[in-house]
């Protein structure tokens, strides 16, 4: 399973142009809204009746206090219980956002939660967050720097200088995450795994990168690999994509064959790397537990997908 993604909700493209239609979307009574903070999700924390975090869409009427124009929220879409809707409480004080956090009620960041979720709220919050932050971070036109509007319920800012008036539509930036695979001996079949100096210190995982402009997908998989381990790879397939708004990403899936097996880590981004067996993998431990041993990506990435699926597949042939 890939979280984040296939999201159920009509995205209402073409009506969400219509001002008018989307302020009948807030005042409709079926209206509900997911309320972020500083790009964490407001949930009910888990109680001993309830496992995991309850992700909380409040009625319209209920938030009324923290949004100052409708203009502020972001539409998100449409599906059966009614329009759905996000808002930043990112500039509010905690003593305006007292009434929302009695009781168990708390904000809690999707990376930590993700994979507990319901894969629909999953893909939800994880549409608020990106949305969201791409809305605060593109406050001021990058052509003039006059402020800009919102338009398309938070799909797209318009530069409020009239001599400007550039249109700013929300950025995905492309990455490559990708599996090596060393096939050199077809009965001892290895993949690549690295450890990033930003990661935990047992977590191991693929390797990953952005694309550089007017570069392949494939250019980009063979680049970083070798930059970052020192392997000369071929053979590279798509897999997969994830998509990824931590802040503003898209992870695109690769599998690719080693054509080179000694490994030389840059020392910069990469403190080690090892290949390993898929029978090995059945030793190494979840991402969060204790131990000693080392443990695999977290669930809810594209990365975990990669490694499983490759395990998987090694171990049944």
């Amino acid at each position: 399973m890939i979280y984040y993604r296939d999201l159920r909700l009509d995205r209402a493209s073409d009506k969400r142009k219509d001002r008018s239609w989307l302020r009948r979307q807030w005042t409709r009574r079926r209206c509900r809204v997911l309320v972020l903070r500083h790009d964490k999700s407001l949930m009910r924390w888990p109680q001993a009746s309830a496992p995991v975090p309850e992700v909380l869409h409040l009625p319209q009427p209920e938030v009324d206090r923290l949004v100052d124009d409708p203009e502020h929220a972001v539409f998100l879409g449409l599906d059966r219980a009614g329009p759905l809707f996000a808002i930043d409480a990112s500039s509010l004080s905690e003593r305006e956002l007292e009434p929302y956090l009695l009781g168990a009620n708390e904000f809690i960041d999707l990376r930590d939660v993700g994979w507990l979720l319901d894969a629909e709220q999953a893909a939800q919050l994880a549409y608020a967050r990106g949305l969201l932050y791409w809305n605060r971070h593109h406050r001021f036109c990058g052509v003039c720097g006059h402020q800009t509007l919102s338009e398309q319920g938070g799909h797209m800012r318009r530069c409020g200088n009239d001599s400007c008036g550039r249109m700013h539509f929300p950025r995905t930036d492309p990455a490559v995450i990708m599996l090596v695979e060393d096939r050199s001996d077809p009965a001892r079949r290895r993949c690549l795994l690295a450890r990033n100096s930003r990661f935990p210190s047992r977590m191991m995982s693929t390797l990953a990168g952005f694309v550089d402009p007017l570069e392949s997908l494939e250019e980009t998989v063979a680049r970083e690999v070798f930059e970052e381990c020192g392997i000369e790879v071929g053979d590279i397939e798509y897999q997969a994509s994830q998509p990824w708004p931590f802040p503003s990403s898209i992870m695109l899936g690769f599998r690719a064959r080693a054509l080179t097996t000694e490994i030389r880590i840059d020392n910069d981004e990469i403190e080690e790397a090892y290949w390993f067996e898929a029978g090995q993998l059945l030793d190494f431990g979840e991402w969060g537990d204790d131990g000693d041993s080392f443990c695999l990506p977290r669930r809810d990435s594209i990365a975990r997908f990669l490694v499983e699926s490759w395990k998987e597949e090694v171990l049944k042939s």
